[in-house]
């Protein structure tokens, strides 16, 4: 038998083998969105700091904005977010622990924030600009992930409530505002640093708290600052890993605020139990959860039966905090299309350049623009409550943005990622993570009706909360014949609000979009403010993004929006 001898293979037959291993080369990529400076990259942003008085931070925010944009950090959010955490109800040896096990990348992007100040700074460092920078270092940290942020949040807003029990804030308050962040599961006597979260809603009462049925038993003597034993449950606590909570619960002097700690004095565990962790479509690197109260020790803040006002600063201060993360998610959406855009050929030339594209990445960035604009002029008013106006522009606007803000912001995800197309929706990308975070902030702290709610109770309780914003929306009055015509219509629509708890959402849309307008008229670039009223203020402001009218300077717009990567 021959054995068959191996065939002899020429040059031109070695090279077509090889070429079987690469069967293309790739191209019309573009580059990753990382190691770019979040703040130089963001001029919306840069001109929002300057313009409400904190522009002596300018060294500062680029500092942050290098961090938060290099891909190491924001390789933080991808890890915490695709390693949810777990709940160990006990240990090995059957000790109750009721520990909720992270990720490391999760612990870090919290050691990134509290070691700048995110919790802490206009408490530790008040003044001129303050909370504005404070704000815009949470905007710019809430892009990279948003979920962690929710007890960075909790532990910033609870200072007010605490320091209404001054021996109580004598105890916390200068472990609430160290730099530093310390996530063992240990009693708080051990630590230097600690954080706060917040337990309010029940299953039977949702946002409506005076129906809670949690019971607080005093061990003592009754009242302020006294020690209390709490029996009950809570649907949602937010963060359960957190080193104490300011919870609400029922005396016999009615509903009442207590601050309750996670260990007592004594080293042992509060009889306060996690029951599980809830299962979230958004929002799941941070551990939210269900959990009964046991006989928990917890001491009283504030008033008996004064509890919803005694915590409605720490709400009002987290409500703020949901508007600068969905403007955050509004930024980070519209760098990614943009960025996408810049890069991304099709059908013979550079999407950015095709004028259907231009239209609705234009009509994106107005979004994102006057939602920055928005919540930086409130941090400003946060800075200046000594100052009447300031105090009252802050009580109204706060759920008026709160309410819009956030509510724009899951379609503004979707648009945004429909821009990117089909890569849009891959994990790998940060886009299916907006779309999912989107929701949360309108739904939490109060859902869309609630915030309208709170508006009318603000304008019933102090009318002249009403005069301080149309004074301020005012301040823009003959720079625009369009917001000239809105402005007086929806003043004309005050003069009765007999039925206005039926109108309120008409009435709050509009409330916000006169101040958008109004902010930007007197502060923002002018291309910006042309296509705000002409989109928002006429009869197409409903329309899907993408309906700016002829004549706007989408290519203006979309350069200002676009970060200069790669």
């Amino acid at each position: 038998m021959n054995t068959p001898q191996p065939k002899h293979q020429t040059a031109s037959e070695d090279q077509g083998d090889r070429y079987l291993a690469v069967t293309h080369e790739v191209l019309n990529q573009p580059p990753a969105l990382e190691n770019y400076n979040l703040y130089d990259e963001d001029v919306a942003l840069q001109e929002a700091v300057k313009r409400e008085g904190a522009g002596n931070a300018q060294s500062d925010l680029k500092t942050f904005g290098a961090l938060t944009g290099n891909a190491a950090t924001i390789d933080l959010g991808f890890r915490a977010n695709n390693n949810k955490p777990e709940f160990n109800t006990h240990d090995r040896f059957g000790h109750r622990i009721d520990e909720v096990d992270f990720h490391p990348s999760y612990h870090e992007l919290m050691s990134i924030a509290f070691e700048n100040g995110l919790h802490s700074s206009p408490w530790t460092s008040p003044g001129k600009g303050a909370h504005v920078t404070r704000a815009a270092k949470y905007y710019m940290h809430s892009q990279v992930e948003a979920a962690h942020c929710c007890p960075v949040t909790m532990t910033f807003a609870a200072i007010p409530s605490i320091r209404k029990q001054p021996e109580l804030a004598a105890l916390w308050e200068s472990r609430v505002l160290a730099n530093s962040y310390d996530a063992r599961n240990v009693p708080d006597t051990e630590k230097s640093s600690v954080t706060i979260g917040m337990a309010m809603t029940e299953k039977q009462g949702g946002s409506d708290v005076r129906a809670n049925s949690t019971l607080a038993y005093p061990i003592g003597s009754k009242g302020p600052g006294q020690a209390y034993e709490l029996v009950g449950h809570k649907w949602f606590v937010s963060a359960p890993m957190c080193d104490a909570f300011l919870v609400l619960a029922q005396t016999s002097g009615g509903l009442s605020c207590f601050l309750m700690p996670r260990w007592r004095p004594d080293g042992t565990k509060n009889p306060w139990q996690i029951q599980r962790l809830k299962n979230k479509m958004g929002n799941v690197a941070n551990a939210s959860s269900e959990v009964e109260l046991r006989g928990a020790l917890a001491w009283m803040i504030g008033e008996e039966g004064r509890g919803v006002p005694t915590i409605i600063e720490m709400v009002a201060m987290t409500r703020f905090d949901c508007m600068i993360g969905s403007s955050a998610g509004m930024r980070q959406a519209v760098a990614q299309a943009t960025h996408h855009c810049r890069h991304r050929s099709a059908f013979g030339s550079r999407l950015s350049d095709q004028p259907l594209m231009q239209n609705v990445l234009a009509d994106l960035a107005l979004e994102n623009e006057a939602a920055l604009a928005y919540t930086l002029r409130i941090a400003r008013a946060l800075d200046n409550q000594d100052q009447e106006h300031e105090r009252l522009l802050a009580r109204l606007a706060t759920p008026v943005g709160k309410y819009w803000i956030c509510k724009r912001t899951p379609n503004h995800a979707y648009e945004s990622m429909e821009c990117i197309g089909g890569s849009g929706v891959m994990e790998d990308c940060i886009m299916p993570r907006l779309f999912r975070e989107s929701p949360v902030n309108a739904i939490w702290e109060g859902s869309g009706n609630v915030q309208c709610l709170d508006t009318l109770r603000a304008i019933q309780k102090e009318p002249e909360t009403l005069d301080a914003f149309f004074h301020e929306a005012a301040e823009a009055k003959g720079a625009d014949r369009r917001f000239d015509q809105f402005l007086a219509q929806l003043q004309n629509d005050f003069a009765d609000i007999s039925d206005f708890q039926y109108r309120a959402r008409n009435l709050v849309d509009r409330m916000a979009l006169a101040m958008q307008a109004s902010l930007l008229l007197r502060n923002g670039d002018k291309a910006v403010a042309d296509a705000f009223c002409a989109s928002r203020l006429e009869s197409n402001g409903g329309m899907n993004y993408g309906n700016l009218p002829s004549g706007t300077d989408a290519a203006a717009i979309i350069k200002r929006a676009t970060p200069v990567v790669g």
